[in-house]
């Protein structure tokens, strides 16, 4: 289990992670999501000891990450796959984190079969390598110690569409035997396909967090037609809210209530669906809407 409790980090006057609150469970994923400079990054650099906060705590499997005696062997940490020394073989550098941890040299071959770097590819210096083969040795040394928890930013990066159904498979086979995952992915798809839970992060402070389904389930309804003004008025008359969003209406009536109120009206409706079914990205972009760099037209 991860936990971290009121985190905070500021440099001088500026706050970039804001009393941030949330866990990650055993035998789940979760999917940490924010816009760009939201506080991912700074927020995953202090849970594993790179970035000190000024308050606040971090703990994995109940201790803080400066206390495990062997942190390798209890989480796997993959936050920048190009940082990576440039100069040596893939191999070499799992055998670094092989005798670093004092595990079996074997560990080293069952690493790169894993994660499909042949033998070839493993001699290679890691200047020559492309982002998807520095991904899968990140990965790789992730993974070595056989750890209980894995911290991954943005591990898919550099993949291609079957590398990213790979590690998707991977990383649900990890949490399915009972370890905890904290992934965070600008890819919204893959995190809607692979996450239990989600945590969203905004301007530095939690907007939302829970289940999957419980949080999608909150968004709504969503509906569209081809006057959206009169539709959103209608809605309104009828006591409920409405905010055009992505070419259509949200709402918090249910889809029953907004076919009646657009019937009433008049309005011809183009599509009408629960708001949970336009996904997550719908919710991610509701949710983090005043920290977002670039405005999305309705």
């Amino acid at each position: 289990m991860i936990i971290v409790d009121s985190l905070s980090k500021k440099y001088g006057g500026f706050t970039a992670v804001d009393h941030v609150t949330f866990r990650a469970e055993p035998g789940r994923v979760t999917g940490f999501l924010g816009p760009n400079g939201a506080g991912k990054s700074t927020t995953m650099r202090i849970m594993v000891g790179l970035t000190p906060a000024t308050s606040g705590t971090s703990t994995v499997l109940g201790r803080r990450y400066a206390d495990l005696p062997n942190p390798g062997r209890e989480i796997g940490v993959l936050l920048d796959a190009s940082a990576q020394h440039a100069g040596r073989t893939g191999r070499e550098i799992l055998t670094l984190a092989q005798r670093t941890m004092r595990i079996p040299r074997d560990r080293v071959d069952e690493m790169l079969d894993l994660v499909s770097l042949s033998d070839e590819e493993s001699d290679r210096r890691v200047r020559d390598y492309s982002l998807g083969m520095r991904q899968r040795l990140g990965i790789a040394t992730a993974l070595i110690g056989d750890p209980e928890a894995l911290v991954l930013d943005e591990p898919a990066n550099g993949l291609d569409p079957a590398g990213i159904r790979w590690m998707r498979d991977l990383l649900r086979g990890f949490a399915n035997k009972g370890g905890t995952v904290l992934l965070s992915s600008h890819l919204l798809h893959e995190i809607e396909v692979i996450a239990d839970d989600l945590v969203v992060i905004g301007n530095g402070r939690i907007v939302a967090h829970g289940t999957k389904s419980d949080l999608l389930a909150a968004a709504g309804t969503f509906a569209s037609a081809a006057d959206l003004a009169a539709l959103a008025k209608a809605l309104v008359s009828a006591g409920h809210t409405a905010e055009e969003s992505l070419g259509g209406v949200r709402t918090d009536a249910d889809p029953a209530q907004v076919g009646r109120a657009a019937l009433a009206a008049g309005v011809p409706l183009t599509e009408l669906r629960p708001a949970d079914g336009a996904g997550l990205e719908e919710m991610f972009l509701e949710l983090t809407k005043d920290d977002a760099r670039e405005e999305v037209a309705a």
